[in-house]
């Protein structure tokens, strides 16, 4: 943490001990996200989908962290909106996949959704635990935690509508919780965007300050030349 021309500036990943947490958080994202959609595919359940979904966006989240790390600030805010984007596109696609489950799909697997749901919530408990110390800092690095604490209560979510499918043998437990994680990744990409957008318009005005100080420095450079051509010009003719 430092200051600088009187800003606070959150920690901004560079940290050899926060790259290894993260890759190690990538390799548990992208092995859940493959087996969350096969076994989505075997129980017929949205929501698990939409926690695959979520496993995918954490793992690429992830992957765009590391590589903007020690990079600009205004580098990372860019990179931080365009995860905040994406997770707004996937929140939209769950939603309007979950709609056509209404009218189309069948009743889930119970026993696959919440012995799947079990598996996946100790991943996102470890992610959640390996990245605990992070949970503070730039949107960059705030995207991350978030992303870590949605996948963490999605499994609950997708659990808790197993439990439903299994009690009620109604598939709408597991479109209610797909509905409810969209609301999430929804939220989620809010507070991300709003962030990155707070980071990025003091750079903006501070580029746009510079941009019109040179202007005019160009300006003034250009007006002395002109004055002092006109000087030298009227000498001359009064000679």
């Amino acid at each position: 943490m430092s200051a600088s021309c009187g800003h606070h500036v959150a920690f901004d990943g560079v940290s050899d001990d926060y790259k290894r947490r993260l890759w190690l958080v990538i390799a548990i994202n992208g092995g859940m996200f493959a087996l969350e959609m096969f076994a989505g595919a075997l129980a017929g359940s949205q929501a698990m989908w939409a926690d695959a979904l979520d496993f995918l966006a954490d793992a690429a989240t992830y992957g765009i962290s590391l590589a903007v790390i020690g990079m600009p600030l205004i580098v990372r805010a860019r990179a931080a909106l365009v995860k905040g984007l994406s997770l707004t596109v996937m929140g939209a696609w769950v939603l309007g996949s979950t709609l056509w489950q209404v009218f189309v799909a069948g009743v889930p697997r119970a026993e696959i959704m919440g012995s799947i749901g079990f598996l996946a919530l100790l991943a996102n408990l470890a992610s959640v635990v390996i990245l605990m110390r992070y949970k503070d800092g730039d949107a960059n690095v705030r995207s991350v935690w978030l992303c870590s604490r949605n996948d963490a209560i999605g499994n609950v979510a997708v659990m808790l509508a197993a439990l439903g499918v299994w009690s009620t043998a109604t598939k709408w437990p597991d479109l209610i919780v797909a509905t409810l994680m969209a609301s999430l990744f929804l939220s989620s990409s809010v507070q991300i965007i709003r962030q990155a957008l707070r980071e990025m318009r003091p750079l903006a005005q501070e580029t746009g300050l510079a941009s019109a100080t040179a202007c005019c420095d160009h300006a003034g450079h250009a007006h002395t030349n002109h004055d002092a051509h006109a000087h030298t010009h009227a000498h001359h003719h009064a000679h």
